[in-house]
């Protein structure tokens, strides 16, 4: 039976753990089902995409849009693996969900713009379905408007050539997207509820995601979002990729 690749991005230990926490319990994913990375220093391995039944990818505190020449060695590095990677996932149609990063990443990489045109911060927002997204597995029987938590500097500036819009916001006009039938990426993070923002909140309140001092004001708006209807995207992707 094929495993799922999760790759993490995160180099604080307490949020890296958390997300990966966050994923299998939302995602009601066996442990033993999942192969962790954290790449965030030594990027991807030599792998074979085509070995895992899904890659799930997580979030990061690495900014696609900042100039090379700010960029880390590290970041630059993962960069790098992910356009090496997504040479074999694209092409063969492999089952992938990025969340957060994993969706500027494979923006990026089909050709869209990333920049802080429509960056939010961090807090519950209502997206919307799309026509076509209405259709799509992940999103039926959903709502046609729900609850997601976002806190992102960076995003899509448009649809990626190529993908079909699954979701949209008023402020974030890129909330979901599919390319070909297998590959998905969220700007929303559909694994994280308030305990795992507030556990963000307050290992990045020095990243410039929001003022140092307004982070209680973050963790007292994050306590009273209800995102549990956004949860069901990754339970689906799950349902429809990792369960044998």
């Amino acid at each position: 039976m094929k495993n799922i690749l999760l790759l993490q991005l995160r180099p604080e230990d307490l949020v890296a753990d958390s997300e990966y926490q966050a994923f299998l319990r939302v995602g009601e994913i066996p442990p033993e089902r999942v192969e962790r990375l954290r790449i965030e220093t030594t990027g991807i391995p030599d792998i074979n995409p085509k070995n895992y039944t899904a890659i799930i990818v997580g979030g990061s505190p690495f900014d696609i849009s900042s100039k090379e020449q700010h960029k880390s060695a590290a970041q630059k590095k993962v960069e790098a693996d992910f356009r090496k990677l997504f040479d074999t996932v694209v092409p063969e149609d492999i089952p992938f969900l990025g969340a957060c990063s994993g969706n500027g990443l494979l923006g990026s990489y089909l050709g869209a713009n990333i920049s802080r045109r429509f960056g939010e911060s961090v807090g519950g927002v209502d997206i919307q379905i799309t026509e076509a997204g209405r259709n799509d597995p992940l999103l039926q029987n959903l709502p046609a408007d729900f609850k997601v938590l976002v806190g992102h500097k960076e995003a899509c500036d448009a649809t990626p050539p190529g993908a079909t819009l699954l979701a949209t916001s008023s402020a974030c006009p890129v909330q979901m997207f599919r390319v070909k039938h297998n590959i998905y990426a969220t700007q929303f993070h559909p694994e994280s509820d308030a305990g795992v923002f507030i556990t963000r909140i307050n290992a990045y309140k020095h990243n410039g995601y929001f003022a140092p001092h307004d982070a209680q004001k973050m963790i007292d708006k994050v306590s009273l979002v209800d995102a549990s209807i956004s949860h069901k995207v990754l339970k689906n992707f799950v349902a429809q990729y990792c369960n044998p």
